[in-house]
C-alpha cells in the first residue's frame, strides 16, 4: 500500500503542473475560474493521499505504548 501511496503523490505532483488550463477562460457556477477549481480538487485529493499515508505507511514505531515498551536512553542520569 506504501507503494501505491508513493505512486498517487507523484501523480499529484504531476497533475498540480496545470498547464492546460492556463489559456483556458472557462467559468464554473458563474464565478470560479477552472484553474481554481482544478486546484481545489487537488487540495481535496491530497488531503486524501495525505491520510491514506497516516493510516498504511505510518511507522508502527512511533504509535507504540510507552508505558509497554519503553525506550531506552543511552545518557545515564546517575553521571
Amino acid at each position: 500500500m506504501c507503494r501505491a501511496v508513493i505512486y498517487l503523490i507523484v501523480i499529484l505532483a504531476v497533475l498540480h503542473q496545470d498547464f492546460w488550463w492556463w489559456d483556458d477562460a472557462t467559468v464554473l457556477v458563474g464565478v470560479v475560474p477552472i484553474g481554481l477549481a482544478w486546484h481545489a480538487l487537488i487540495s481535496v485529493a491530497a488531503g486524501a493521499v495525505w491520510y491514506l499515508a497516516t493510516r498504511f505507511c505510518w511507522p508502527t514505531i512511533l504509535t507504540l505504548d510507552p508505558e509497554a515498551a519503553p525506550l531506552t536512553d543511552s545518557r545515564s542520569s546517575e553521571s
